[in-house]
């Protein structure tokens, strides 16, 4: 059962100013898009994890931010390429205030009756689970920083969710889904204690880029999802201590 958010909870004097660094995975297009664009209407620094050179249109918001956005070739599947990003951001910035882990794919590899495609469900696990801890691990120093913000973000799903899981087929996407929110969950009871916190969000079924192309079907688009998720990212929560899954109806939803 979702619970409705109740508004009393939001501290209003939390929201972060400009001047303030924000890094995003899965920035070329979709809600990873809408995100760099409007955190950039805001003020914020951007650095944008492209994993798409072929698709322009971050190169296009370059053109008109310039030195507000920061472009960093980027794969979350890849070891190498994460630590690659890493040293690209680090010469440029000092700190990291919020990281986004938004990057992912959907798909399956079929179910218990045919298990279809069992390569490409170790990538999905590994782009949408393995891929943001090593993301964190890998870009926490910049987070450590004194002055930095310490928030830590992702893109989870209502697919994550074991205990309203009505699915029967495609495996991999919902399994890979609650491994993020354990995910999240241990890096919240490490990391809390270091002044770090927390938001874990469903965007809602959106007409997204991730299967490969944009989808027909859906009932947001990707830019109505970011204008939500961006204000429950930069302002704060009373209870900072309880780690909380919220939709894009400010609603929220168990793990």
């Amino acid at each position: 059962m979702r619970i409705i958010l109740d508004e009393s909870i939001r501290k209003r004097k939390g929201k972060l100013g400009v001047n303030k660094i924000v890094f995003i995975t899965g920035a070329d297009r979709g809600l990873g898009f809408a995100l760099v664009k409007d955190f950039l209407d805001r003020g914020y620094s951007v650095c944008a994890g492209q994993f798409m050179a072929e698709w322009k249109e971050l190169d296009a918001l370059k053109k008109i931010y310039k030195e507000n956005l920061f472009l960093v070739p980027l794969d979350v599947s890849d070891l190498d390429s994460i630590n690659q990003a890493y040293e690209l951001v680090s010469g440029k910035v000092e700190k990291i205030d919020i990281l986004i882990n938004n990057a992912g794919i959907s798909g399956s590899a079929g179910d218990i009756m045919c298990l279809e495609n069992v390569e490409r469900g170790l990538r999905i696990f590994q782009t949408n689970c393995l891929g943001p801890l090593a993301v964190v691990n890998t870009f926490l120093p910049l987070m450590l920083k004194e002055d930095a913000y310490k928030r830590l973000c992702f893109i989870t799903s209502e697919a994550g969710s074991i205990s309203v899981c009505h699915r029967e087929d495609g495996f991999i996407y919902p399994m890979s889904k609650s491994g993020l929110n354990m995910t999240v969950k241990l890096l919240f009871e490490q990391l809390r204690g270091k002044g770090f916190t927390f938001r874990l969000y469903n965007p809602g079924w959106m007409k997204s880029y991730m299967s490969g192309k944009k989808s027909t079907v859906g009932k947001i688009e990707p830019e109505e999802s970011s204008k939500v998720a961006i204000n429950y990212f930069v302002n704060d929560l009373i209870h900072e201590d309880v780690l909380k899954v919220y939709d894009n109806n400010r609603m929220v939803w168990p793990f």
